[in-house]
C-alpha cells in the first residue's frame, strides 16, 4: 500500500474519530458526579451517636440515582422500597419498577414502570451494583431474573426507557399504578393507538401519562382496574428486533398535556440525543464553579453536592405554560410554576445557591409562591417556621427583584401577623413575644408541644427577613415593628443556665429541664436545647451579649462541640453527632460558623474541615451521608463551605469567608462575571482577606461580588 494511500486511510480515520467525538458530549464536571451518594445507609453508631434499634434504617441521604434535569418535573429513578425516603436503598438487590417523580421525603414516586419477560406471580428483579451505573441525566441496570437491560434518560417533563430483552417473545411491560410512595387513590389506564398508552394516577395530586412505544401492543391487560390490589401489562407483538423503547411524557394538568410535553421535548429524537441533552444541561450547570486543587474525592463530592442541589423544587407547568394551581384549577401564566422550596431546610443556604447559578429558576419559584398566596392568602411554608420570607427577601436583596415585590410583601405581612394562617401561634408570639409549651410530667421524644423554643427563634429570624423588605419599600413603620419583634429571641434565653428554654404559659421555665434530651416537637423541633442555643443569624452581637460576652460565648460554643452525646437519647434524625452539635439535622447548621463573631475564626474552620472531610461519602462503599439531604440542603451547605464562602444569614446579601478546600476557585456568575477565589498556601487558619487587592475588615464580602465579579484572596497559616 502506497504512502499516499496509507495518509488517505490516516485522514478518513480522524475525520471519523473528530465525529464521533463531537457527537458525545463532553463529560468535564459531570464525570465527578457520583448520584448514588446518599443512598447508602449510615450504620457507625460512633458516628450516629448511638446504636441503631432493630428494624431500623437511618434517616442519612435520602436521595435517588435516577435521571432528571435540573429542577424538572421528571426525576425517573429504580424504586426498591416503597414508603423509604426516594425509594432507592443501596443495601437492597430488588428492583420493583422505574419511577417518575421523586424528591426524597418519603412521597411522589409515581407511575412505577417495569419490563418483564416471562414473569412469575410477582413482579420485580434481582439485580446488582456490578451490573448498574449511572450519570447526571443517566441510568442503567441489568435486571437479572428477567433478563433485560434497562437504559433510562429523561427531559424537563418526560421519561425516555430503553429495554434490551435476551428474550425477543413474550415481553411485556408492567404499569404498576396501584403504587407510589403517596397513597394511591385511584388510577387509569387505556391503548391510545397501536403503540401507545394513557391514563393517570391519584396519589395526592393526580399525575397523567402519555406512553409511546417503538413497538406494537398485542393487548393490555387490566386487573382490577382503579383498585389499589391492581395493576396493568402492556403485551409487545412478537417478532421485532432490537431495543424496546418507551417514550412517556406526564402532565399534572391532562393527558392531552402529557402528549403534548412528549411531542414537544422527545418527538422524533432518540435516545442518545435526549442523552446527549441532559449532559449538556447538567454539564453547562456544573461549570459554573471550576477549582483547582484538592483531592479526587473533594471534587467528587463538591460537584455531586452541586449536582443534588438542583433537583428541588421541581417544575409543575407543562410545555404549553399551563399548571394545576393552589385551587386545583388550570391556569397559565407568563411563568414557570415549581413546587414550593423545602423551605425548612433549604432556605438556609440551598435557595441562595439555586438564585446565584440559576436566578430565573428562583423568579419563577417565587412568583408560583406568589401565585400561592394570593389564591390561599398566605405564602406557603415547609413544616416549620416561615421561610418564604427569607428565601424571597434573600433573592430580592440580591437583586431577583422582577416580580410583584409589593404584591408579595403584603402577603408576607398576613404571614407575619394573621393567626390561623401561616404560623402557628402567631398571637400568643405577638402578645407574649415567646411561644410556651405545656406542662408536660415526664416528657419523652414523641412528646406533643408546640415546639415554642423554636417556632420564638425562627419566627424572629423570620420578622428580620420581612423587615429587610420593609425597610427597601420604605415602609418605616413595618420595619420598626418587625425589627422590634427580630428581638424575641432574648425571650428564650435563660440566662441562668445560658440555653434557650421552653417557659409555660405564665412565663416561667419549664421543669426539669435536661439541655441534652431531644425532642421532635416539644420546646424544640427535632433538637434539643444545645442545637438551637447559637441561632440568632440575623444578631450575632445580641446574642454574644446575651451570652455575657465573647469568652462565655466561646466557652459555651466549645462544650457544644465537645460535650459528650448521651447515646441512649435516640431521635431518629437527630444523628450525626460531634459533641452535642448535630450535623445529621439542619436546626444548628450555623453553629460552626459561631466562633468567627469572637474573633476566633480557626476554631470554626477546625470543625468545619472535620465536617467536610468525615462527615460526607463515607460508610463501607464511600457513598453514605451524614444525614438526610432535605431537598439539596445538606449539599448545599457543603458546597458553600467548601468553596470558602456561606451565607450564614441568607436574608442579608453577604458571604462568611472560611478556608476553601481548593486553591483557586472560579465562580462564573449568571451575569457572566467571574469571581475567583483564591488560596495559595496550605494552611488551614485564616489569617487575612483581600477583596479585589484590599485588605477587608472583618470576615464578610458583599454580593455585588457575584454581580460584578471580583478577586478573594484568602491568607492562611
Amino acid at each position: 500500500m502506497n504512502k499516499q494511500v496509507i495518509k488517505g486511510f490516516h485522514i478518513l480515520w480522524l475525520l471519523l474519530f473528530a465525529a464521533t467525538a463531537n457527537s458525545q458530549t463532553k463529560t468535564a464536571y459531570t464525570k465527578y458526579v457520583n448520584t448514588f451518594i446518599g443512598t447508602a445507609p449510615l450504620t457507625d453508631p460512633k458516628i450516629l451517636g448511638y446504636e441503631l434499634p432493630q428494624g431500623w434504617r437511618s434517616w442519612a441521604g435520602l436521595t435517588f440515582p435516577g435521571s432528571s434535569l435540573p429542577n424538572a418535573m421528571v426525576q425517573l429513578s429504580p424504586i426498591t422500597a416503597y414508603g423509604s425516603g426516594a425509594g432507592y436503598q443501596y443495601e437492597d438487590n430488588f428492583i420493583f419498577g422505574f419511577t417518575h417523580t421523586n424528591k426524597g421525603h418519603w412521597n411522589l414516586c409515581n407511575i412505577p414502570i417495569l419490563p418483564v419477560s416471562n414473569p412469575g406471580e410477582k413482579f420485580g428483579s434481582h439485580f446488582s451494583h456490578k451490573k448498574e451505573s449511572s450519570a447526571p441525566g443517566f441510568y442503567q441496570v441489568y435486571l437479572d431474573d428477567y433478563n433485560v437491560n434497562v437504559n433510562l434518560t429523561s427531559t424537563l417533563r418526560c421519561g425516555y426507557h430503553q429495554y434490551e430483552y435476551k428474550n425477543n417473545s413474550d415481553r411485556q411491560i408492567l404499569f404498576d399504578l396501584a403504587k407510589a410512595n403517596n397513597r394511591v387513590n385511584g388510577w387509569d389506564i387505556e391503548k391510545a393507538g397501536n403503540n401507545a398508552v394513557q391514563g393517570y394516577q391519584q396519589a395526592g395530586e393526580r399525575i397523567y401519562f402519555y406512553a409511546l412505544l417503538n413497538t406494537g401492543i398485542a393487548k393490555l391487560e387490566l386487573k382490577n382496574k382503579g383498585n389499589n390490589d391492581g395493576y396493568a401489562v402492556v403485551h409487545l407483538v412478537d417478532g421485532s428486533t432490537g431495543p424496546v423503547e418507551v417514550k412517556i411524557g406526564i402532565s399534572f394538568v391532562s393527558m392531552a398535556n402529557a402528549k403534548e410535553n412528549l411531542e414537544k421535548e422527545i418527538g422524533r429524537k432518540s435516545f442518545a440525543d435526549i442523552r446527549n441533552e441532559a449532559t449538556k444541561k447538567w454539564e453547562a450547570l456544573l461549570s459554573s464553579i471550576q477549582v483547582k486543587g484538592g483531592t479526587e474525592k473533594q471534587k467528587v463530592m463538591l460537584y455531586s453536592c452541586l449536582y443534588r442541589s438542583f433537583l428541588w423544587p421541581a417544575l409543575r407547568s407543562d410545555a404549553n405554560g399551563a399548571f394545576t394551581d393552589a385551587k386545583h384549577n388550570v391556569v397559565k401564566a407568563d411563568f414557570n410554576y415549581y413546587t414550593e422550596p423545602s423551605l425548612w431546610d433549604t432556605y438556609r443556604n440551598k435557595d441562595v445557591l439555586l438564585g446565584l447559578i440559576t436566578p430565573q429558576v428562583t423568579l419563577d419559584v417565587i412568583k408560583s409562591m406568589k401565585d400561592v398566596g394570593d389564591k390561599r392568602g398566605f405564602i406557603p411554608t415547609f413544616f416549620h417556621g416561615d421561610h418564604g420570607a427569607s428565601s424571597i427577601a434573600g433573592a430580592y436583596l440580591r437583586g431577583i427583584d422582577n416580580f410583584d415585590i409589593k404584591g408579595t410583601y403584603e402577603i408576607l405581612l398576613k404571614n407575619a401577623n394573621v393567626e390561623a394562617g401561616a404560623r402557628p401561634f402567631i398571637r400568643e408570639y405577638i402578645e407574649k413575644g415567646f411561644i410556651s409549651d405545656p406542662d408536660v410530667t415526664n416528657p419523652h421524644v414523641e412528646t406533643k408541644g408546640k415546639a415554642g423554643v423554636s417556632k420564638t427563634l425562627e419566627y424572629a429570624y423570620d420578622d428580620y427577613s420581612v423587615a429587610q423588605i420593609a425597610k427597601k419599600l420604605g415602609d418605616t413603620a413595618n420595619y420598626r415593628m418587625l425589627m422590634a419583634r427580630s428581638k424575641n429571641y432574648k425571650n428564650v434565653f435563660d440566662s441562668s443556665t445560658r440555653f434557650m428554654r421552653g417557659r409555660l404559659e405564665n412565663g416561667s421555665w419549664i421543669t426539669p429541664f435536661n439541655p441534652q434530651y431531644p425532642y421532635y416537637e416539644y420546646m424544640y423541633r427535632e433538637a434539643n436545647a444545645w442545637q438551637v442555643s447559637f441561632f440568632a443569624p440575623h444578631d450575632m452581637p445580641g446574642l454574644v451579649a446575651l451570652y455575657g460576652g465573647a469568652k462565655v460565648f466561646e466557652s459555651k460554643l466549645d462544650s457544644l462541640f465537645t460535650v459528650p452525646w448521651n447515646s441512649r437519647y435516640i431521635a431518629r434524625n437527630v444523628e450525626t453527632m460531634i459533641g452535642q452539635y448535630c450535623h445529621g439535622n439542619q436546626p444548628d447548621h450555623e453553629a460552626p460558623f459561631a466562633y468567627y463573631f469572637v474573633g476566633k475564626p480557626e476554631k470554626s474552620q477546625h470543625i468545619l474541615d472535620t465536617i467536610l472531610n468525615t462527615l460526607y461519602g463515607i460508610g463501607d462503599d464511600g457513598i453514605a451521608l451524614c444525614g438526610m439531604d432535605d431537598a439539596g440542603e445538606m449539599s448545599s451547605w457543603y458546597v458553600f463551605s467548601a468553596l470558602g464562602l456561606y451565607p450564614f444569614s441568607a436574608t442579608d446579601p453577604e458571604y462568611i469567608v472560611t478556608v476553601p478546600l481548593f486553591d483557586e476557585v472560579k465562580w462564573k456568575t449568571a451575569g457572566g462575571k467571574l469571581l475567583t477565589i483564591s488560596k495559595p498556601g496550605k494552611g488551614r487558619n485564616l489569617t487575612g482577606i483581600k477583596v479585589n487587592g484590599q485588605q477587608l475588615n472583618g470576615y464578610f464580602v458583599p454580593n455585588d461580588l457575584f454581580r460584578n465579579g471580583g478577586k478573594v484572596e484568602i491568607s492562611t497559616r
